[in-house]
Formats: C-alpha cells, sequence, structure tokens
C-alpha cells in the first residue's frame, strides 16, 4: 500500500511539473519580443531553487495582469499630484482630475504585463518579497503557497505602477515600525497582530480619508499619488494599505463581496493573516482592527478573493462558455470563510430555453440591473447547480437564450438550514395589503425608532409647561402620519416631549388642525437645545434631526402666538428616509414567475401605502419615483408582517 501511495505521488508531481512547464512555456511565447526579458529572470534565479519557482509563478499568471499601454498615465499623475497637493476643496480636486482625463489625456488602453515588465524590475520585486518573507519574524511561518499570493506578486491591483513601491511605502507609513523593530525581541512587537497596529495607526495619522466616489478620473495608482490621496472609494484605501503591508512582509489579501444579500451594492476589503493562522478581515480600511467585528449583520452570496494565480476553471468558463459572463479570472471563491454556505441543485421552470450548459446564479439588484450575477453553474435542462453559495439569500437562476439573460427559475430562498424554498405567486387569491417601508430597517434604524415611545404630545398656557396637559403617549412605533389628538384643549404652548435617555431624538414635527392644514408658530425648545437642531424639527428633511447632548428633559414644540386648538400632531421618528413619506410617488411590483408585474403608480397621503388585488406568497417590490435608492424586494405573510428578502 505505500508503494503504491508513493508511485501516486510520484505520477501526480510529474504531471504536475509537466503541466507548470507547459505553463511556463506558453507564457513565454505569449511574451513575444519580451520574452528576453522575462529569461534573463529564470537564468538569474537558476541555482536559487526557491525564487526560480517564485518567478515562474509570476511569469506562468502575469498574462492576465495589465497596465496602462501609454505613457500619458505618466502625465496624469504629474497632473494630479498637483491637483492634491492644492488648496482646492475635495469636489474640486474631484472635478480638475475628472476634466484632465477627458480633455488632456483622454481614454487609455491597457496591455499584459507579460509585454512590458523588465527583468529588473520582476527580480528587484521578488528579491524584496523574499527578504520580508525570511527576515521578518511576523512573516516566517507562511508557507510557499502562501507566500506567493500574500507576500510576493510585484503589483497589488491592476494597471498599478512599476515604481519600487516596496522601498517608498515603508519611508512613508513605517516610520515608527521600522525604530521599534529589533527591539524587544520575542515580545508582542513580532507578531503580526501587533505590528499590523502600528503601521495601520501611522498610516491613520498620516493619510486624508475622504470617501467621496465620484469620478476623479484614473485610479491613482502610482506610489506617490497612492500615498497622498485626498479622497477616493473604499478600493483605493484598500490598495494603498495592501501594498504598504506587503512592503514591510504583512501577508494580506483582497477580498470582495459583489453585492450584500440585502443591498444593491458590494465592498472590498483587506484580510491579513496571522502567524495563528487566522485570516483577519478588516471591514473599513483603516479604520477598522482587523477580525474585529466583521459586518455582523450582513448576509453574503459570494466573497471573493483577488490572486495573482489565474483560475483555471474561469479560464475554462471564459473559453467554454456561449455567454461568458465577465467574471475576473484571477480571484478564488473564499464565501465559506465568511458564512454557511451550500451547493445547491435548483429546479428549472418548465419549458425554459436552454442554450448553453452554463447559468448562473443572481441576487436583488434593483437599479442597473434588477438581478445581478454572482457566480456561474451548470445546468442539465432539469436543474440549475451552484457551490459554495451563502445561506439566507434571496436569488434566481438566469440563462442565456441567444439575446441576453433570461430567468430560468422561480426566486428561491436559501435558508440559514440550506433548505430551498421556492417563491410563487398565487393568482387565484388575491389581497389587500399595506405597505409602510420600501427598505429593511437596520438595527441602527430600530435603535433609532424605538426612542419615541414614552414620549408625550402636550399642551399648555404657560411657557414653561408647568400647567401642561398630556394628550397623548405614544407607546408604539407603528403611528399614524397625522396622530388624533382629543380637540377640547385650546392651548397656545405645544410639545413633543421625549422619554428619558432617549436625547429628544425626532426627525420631524408638525401639528395640524380640523381640516388637516398644517399650523405655524414659532419654534420653541428645551433651554439646552441649540438652534440648528430645533430648526431640523421644521425642515421637512427626514434625514435632520432635532437631538441634544444630554438624555433627559427634552422636549421641542411651538408657540402658536395665542390660544388654539391641534387636532393632530405629526411626530416622523429617527430613521434612513425609507418609510412611505406623504407626497411621494409609489410602484408596487409583483413578481409573476418570469418578470415584474405594475399595479400602478400612486402618491402617498400618508405613511403607509394600501393595494388592493395583490396576489397571495407572491415576491414585491416598493420603487419610489421621488427619492432615495434603498429598495429590497419581500413578501408579507397572512396577518401582514413583511419579511425582506
Amino acid at each position: 500500500m505505500r508503494k503504491l501511495i508513493c508511485f501516486l505521488f510520484a505520477i501526480l508531481t510529474f504531471v504536475a511539473c509537466h503541466r507548470d512547464k507547459t505553463l511556463l512555456e506558453d507564457a513565454l511565447s505569449q511574451a513575444g519580443r519580451n520574452r528576453p526579458e522575462l529569461e534573463k529572470v529564470l537564468e538569474h534565479y537558476q541555482n536559487d531553487p526557491e525564487k526560480l519557482a517564485a518567478a515562474r509563478f509570476l511569469i506562468i499568471n502575469m498574462s492576465e495582469h495589465y497596465s496602462y499601454s501609454s505613457d500619458k498615465i505618466h502625465t496624469f499623475y504629474e497632473q494630479a499630484m498637483k491637483v492634491i497637493s492644492s488648496d482646492l476643496s475635495i469636489d474640486e480636486q474631484i472635478d480638475s482630475l475628472a476634466n484632465i482625463k477627458k480633455n488632456d489625456i483622454g481614454n487609455l488602453k491597457t496591455v499584459s504585463d507579460i509585454y512590458l515588465i523588465t527583468a529588473d524590475y520582476l527580480i528587484y520585486s521578488i528579491d524584496n518579497a523574499f527578504n520580508q518573507w525570511k527576515e521578518r519574524q511576523w512573516a516566517q511561518h507562511l508557507t510557499f503557497d502562501e507566500f506567493c499570493e500574500w507576500l510576493l506578486p510585484y503589483k497589488v491591483v491592476e494597471c498599478q505602477e512599476f515604481d519600487y513601491w516596496r522601498d517608498s511605502l515603508p519611508q512613508m507609513f513605517a516610520d515608527t515600525l521600522l525604530k521599534i523593530t529589533g527591539v524587544n525581541e520575542g515580545v508582542m512587537y513580532n507578531t503580526i497582530y501587533r505590528v499590523e497596529d502600528i503601521v495601520r495607526n501611522e498610516m491613520l495619522q498620516k493619510i486624508p480619508r475622504n470617501g467621496l466616489y465620484r469620478d476623479g478620473g484614473y485610479p491613482l495608482l502610482s506610489v506617490s499619488t497612492m500615498a497622498r490621496m485626498t479622497f477616493g472609494h473604499c478600493a483605493d484605501y484598500i490598495n494603498l494599505i495592501v501594498a504598504t503591508y506587503r512592503s514591510v512582509g504583512i501577508p494580506v489579501v483582497i477580498d470582495r463581496t459583489p453585492y450584500y444579500g440585502r443591498f444593491r451594492a458590494g465592498h472590498t476589503w483587506h484580510t491579513v493573516l496571522t502567524d495563528r493562522g487566522w485570516q483577519l478581515p478588516s471591514a473599513w480600511d483603516l479604520a477598522t482592527v482587523p477580525g474585529h467585528k466583521f459586518f455582523p449583520y450582513e448576509r453574503f452570496p459570494k466573497v471573493y478573493r483577488h490572486t495573482f494565480a489565474i483560475n483555471q476553471k474561469r479560464m475554462e468558463f471564459q473559453k467554454d462558455a456561449k455567454y461568458p459572463y465577465p467574471l475576473p479570472l484571477c480571484e478564488v471563491d473564499v464565501t465559506d470563510k465568511y458564512t454557511r454556505t451550500s451547493d445547491i441543485s435548483v429546479a428549472l421552470k418548465p419549458n425554459c430555453i436552454l442554450n448553453d450548459k452554463y447559468c448562473y446564479i443572481a441576487v436583488f439588484n434593483g437599479h442597473d440591473e434588477i438581478w445581478s450575477v454572482v457566480d456561474y453553474g451548470t445546468t442539465d435542462g432539469v436543474t440549475a447547480n451552484f457551490t459554495n453559495i451563502g445561506r439566507n439569500v434571496l436569488y434566481i437562476v438566469l440563462s442565456f437564450d441567444r439575446r441576453g439573460l433570461r430567468t430560468i427559475s422561480n426566486p428561491f430562498i436559501l435558508h440559514p438550514d440550506g433548505s430551498i424554498e421556492y417563491i410563487l405567486s398565487d393568482k387565484e387569491k388575491l389581497r389587500n395589503i399595506i405597505i409602510r417601508r420600501k427598505y429593511y430597517e437596520s438595527a441602527n434604524v430600530v435603535d433609532k425608532r424605538r426612542r419615541i415611545l414614552g414620549a408625550k404630545i402636550q399642551c399648555a398656557n404657560l411657557p414653561d409647561f408647568s400647567d401642561a396637559i398630556t394628550l397623548h403617549t405614544i407607546e408604539t412605533t407603528s403611528i399614524p402620519d397625522k396622530l388624533a389628538l382629543p380637540t377640547e384643549y385650546k392651548r397656545r404652548y405645544w410639545r413633543y416631549f421625549a422619554a428619558d435617555e432617549t436625547y429628544g431624538s425626532i426627525a420631524e414635527l408638525a401639528f395640524f388642525d380640523s381640516d388637516k392644514q398644517q399650523l405655524s408658530g414659532k419654534p420653541i425648545a428645551c433651554e439646552w437645545a441649540n438652534s440648528a437642531a430645533i430648526k431640523n424639527a421644521f425642515d421637512d428633511g427626514w434625514l435632520t434631526n432635532f437631538e441634544t447632548s444630554e438624555p433627559n428633559g427634552n422636549w421641542v414644540g411651538m408657540d402658536m402666538e395665542h390660544p388654539i386648538n391641534v387636532s393632530f400632531v405629526r411626530i416622523v421618528p429617527r430613521s434612513d428616509d425609507n418609510d412611505v413619506c406623504p407626497g411621494n410617488e409609489y410602484e408596487l411590483r409583483y413578481w409573476d414567475g418570469d418578470r415584474w408585474v405594475s399595479t400602478g403608480r400612486k402618491t402617498a397621503n400618508d405613511n403607509s401605502l394600501l393595494f388592493d388585488s395583490i396576489p397571495s406568497g407572491t415576491l414585491l417590490w416598493l420603487k419610489n419615483y421621488t427619492r432615495g435608492w434603498d429598495e429590497r424586494p419581500f413578501r408579507i405573510d397572512s396577518v401582514g408582517n413583511i419579511e425582506w428578502r
């Protein structure tokens, strides 16, 4: 038996070596006129097996990594440095860089690194990475395969400049670390967790972090511009962090989710590999400690890790698929490192059109595309099969029908226990429904909304409310848009008196007469409330809030200047502006098995909407045409409770 195992191992080793030799020769052939530069690298390391293996790894996978083909990018970076170093506001900087790209630089093409990279740069990068691996105590635990992905690559992101960033970035952001290294040997300073914290805090002090996600020209990917960014996307800051960490031997990779399970957008972050073997993700670039509270409320359909190696399965898919959805070739699926997953077989609808063995699993987006692909799978005509799918998420299956992607399954929920529930519309059983929101309530929204509980609506004849009469005490968060009050009291002063420990938090307050006409008066409040907070209570803005720094005794109201009757009061709790808003135009859609069907548009008269003749059990989507973009599909059970997906 032992001889058989040794024989099989030898066969597998031979096959792997033969495959790598073939891939290397393919890469060298593809390099064309740049082949001599790559051969110089291989020759340089011919007597160093480990570095030779690293060089082969980089060359074999280099064809799918890209750089700008024109020197105009250097001109852009020169001008960008002047702009981001100027006294212009952030908005002005963004506009200026966008204009430079549009008017002076134009659209730049990219070309594979295999045609551009020089032997000198590749040798420099390999030697530097090996020095970090072998000499830094916090990197010596890495296996060779881990080293190849977490530390070795000569670039962090596509189109990054070949500008010796491994030398420059430690001088900019690791001065504290370089001074500490060598001191306190054997203490926590030589653990990745501590080293990462030292570098992270120095970067926090030196980098202005303004997340303004507008087009500001080309991404800043030269070492000088990356290190001096004044604005950017999450991914821009992650690129700088990963490059800096790798430059001092901290093993780190970039992970991403294309879409959250209940949100239209995705996210990119970095993950550090500790000397204990822990993979610690950082939720928000430099602002959060890796491994600390990584989005505990979010659901993940898919999580992918950027790699330098080409994903050969995806390469095969791209070659064979009749509709090769543009999934990046250099990343791997790590969803099961972040959430519970399942390998699933999804029943297809009868008589669906199939022109390809490949199919796609998608999540709800509701904007650019209603259903957005997160992975591919295969189909046998009866079922669609997918692997490593995140649970507790709404999905649907798509396939190519020679014109584009079309749905071939019913929407379904992959529940936390791994079971699949298909969502079907019962058009024979119609019902009336009441809707108060278009988006689920986050934990923060629930907390802020509950601050109205226990609050009182009071009126008085004296400005200090010493003779106050309580007309209503709020006992539920599901209050109507115009809360009816007893009408026998004619008073000059009217207020919302907040419950203790709530800081007075409300978004809006208004008073109405018996005809539901809004009343005007002079805003008043507790003596420690500032003018801006008082104004927020009456500005018709549901995202501006009345709130003070004191937890107790808070109130805000109106001096009507003479005694009057108030018949109704509007109290808008602090929220995310996804409640149904009077005056906004809405459209309710339901999924009929093949598409979203509109039930028509209507303008809200208060903070709820009534729709009649809606199929039971169906998937619903409330769209706001007036403002906002947070929208999620939902179902309503038999007693009216909403389940957001």
